[in-house]
């Protein structure tokens, strides 16, 4: 199984591309803000693989702005839970927070719900919900690849920002405790910006999970 992690857009957000070296099959997770996709092309491109599915952590414009433009290219359906809707409806505001123009917008195809299951050949991705940061907060772990997409709910060392539209604090933790914690110590985390880190790690020294 192929993984790429590309770094996209003004913010930097971590763009990763799974696909299966038989089929070249490849689902996307958060193609970034949409300004420039010329990097996640070119990558399909070299690889020569099909988009067969664009999956979104959650609905802030760093995540989900490029969603637009790869469908069009691509013809993949977009994955997302529905309780970030409401974000995704006001995405013409969170450019205007951040002094950007406003991203093409397009249809949510697929809901992302918890217990969710998104097939790559044989390779599957949980779909696990986990709200805080935003209430259609969602990551995907692979158990045949040992990895966790963690969107902007868990860090290296932190934890996804709770103080924008949609975020609570203690649901996060909450979300952290319940569904991420339980995976196994060497899960690797892919975050949604910075570095990766493994659950074993967090658990021990992330100062947001202590003494809770």
């Amino acid at each position: 199984m192929l993984h790429e992690i590309l770094p996209v857009g003004a913010l930097q957000c971590n763009c990763s591309v799974f696909a299966d070296e038989s089929t070249r099959r490849a689902i996307v997770v958060d193609p970034g803000d949409g300004a420039d996709l010329a990097s996640l092309n070119a990558l399909l491109l070299k690889h020569s693989l099909t988009v067969q599915a664009i999956v979104i952590t959650h609905a802030h414009i760093d995540h989900i702005g490029g969603a637009a433009k790869l469908k069009a290219a691509t013809g993949a359906p977009v994955y997302m839970n529905p309780a970030d809707q409401e974000l995704y409806d006001h995405l013409d505001m969170q450019a205007a927070w951040l002094g950007m123009r406003p991203p093409e917008r397009t249809a949510i195809d697929t809901p992302a719900r918890d217990g969710d299951t998104l097939l790559l050949n044989e390779t599957s991705f949980h779909v696990l919900h986990t709200p805080g940061h935003t209430q259609g907060s969602i990551c995907l772990f692979s158990p045949a690849l040992n990895t966790l997409i963690s969107g902007d709910t868990l860090f290296r060392d932190s934890i996804g920002r709770t103080d924008l539209p949609g975020g609570d604090s203690r649901q996060i933790i909450a979300s952290i405790h319940s569904q991420l914690l339980p995976l196994p110590e060497d899960t690797r985390v892919v975050c949604g910006h910075g570095p990766a880190t493994t659950i074993g790690r967090e658990k021990a020294r992330n100062p947001f999970l202590q003494n809770i």
